[in-house]
């Protein structure tokens, strides 16, 4: 089962009109897998995963999800994003809703789920984040760390196949940034399939299966996280790992 293509990128092609963003990107993820993708700011990896869950259009290449083309013009993306989840930096709350009210909104008003069903998986979900004393309290009552956790309840509640993270600490003060990443490591050992961009390079060492590091729109290396990180085969690589400091194991 682990060789299992689940999600399959080929030639991807994005350009805003000045140049290629993406540049003939092809990936294969498998189910299960923890693909992490790190990179300089502005290399791609946050319009790569948009590209992924259809909130930009590609000029030309394939996303395939279980060997079936989604990129296309009749590609109900509502669908598809119930099966490719994202959680973005800003966590994209609604600021009028409970906490509850957010999480359950997706399943019920979506996907058509019981609402007393999906209740009780919101509750067993918030605990297993250490947020179910909040499940009555607004966003603006939770702390940036709090309100991630919640996002990614809102996103896991959905049952994708597929997570998404859009550098989802970046926002968050540096104490808060180790209970969203702890909630994501857990979330990692349990099988989820996960595609994770972020710049936390110690975070990245522990959670991936594989690591590709981007720039200017391309994949300039991919390996073993291990390998990667203690031995990195291309100078650009070397150049960006010196400018992070790594924990010794």
């Amino acid at each position: 089962m682990e060789n299992y293509k689940i999600l399959e990128i080929k030639n991807l092609l994005k350009d805003y009109g000045n140049g290629p963003v993406l540049d003939d990107i092809s990936i294969d993820i498998n189910k299960s897998e923890v693909l992490v993708i790190i990179g300089p700011s502005g290399c791609g990896k946050s319009t790569l995963l948009r590209c992924i869950n259809g909130l930009e259009k590609i000029q030309s290449g394939e996303i395939l999800l279980d060997g079936k083309k989604i990129n296309d013009e009749k590609t109900n993306w509502s669908k598809i994003r119930q099966r490719i989840g994202m959680v973005f930096q800003n966590y994209e709350l609604f600021p009028h809703m409970t906490i509850l009210e957010n999480i359950i909104l997706g399943p019920t008003k979506v996907q058509g789920r019981d609402k007393k069903e999906v209740v009780e998986i919101a509750k067993t979900l918030l605990d297993r984040v250490g947020l179910l004393d909040k499940i009555d309290s607004y966003p603006k009552e939770l702390s940036g760390g709090q309100k991630q956790r919640v996002a990614i309840v809102r996103s896991l509640i959905m049952e994708p196949e597929i997570m998404l993270f859009d550098e989802v600490t970046a926002a968050l003060d540096p104490e808060m940034v180790r209970e969203v990443l702890d909630v994501m490591l857990e979330l990692a050992k349990g099988g989820s399939t996960m595609i994770i961009v972020t710049h936390e390079m110690n975070f990245a060492r522990a959670v991936a299966d594989r690591v590709i590091f981007m720039e200017g729109g391309h994949i300039v290396e991919e390996g073993e996280p291990e390998e990667f990180f203690t031995n990195p085969k291309t100078e650009r690589a070397k150049e960006f790992l010196n400018t992070f400091t790594f924990e010794k194991k």
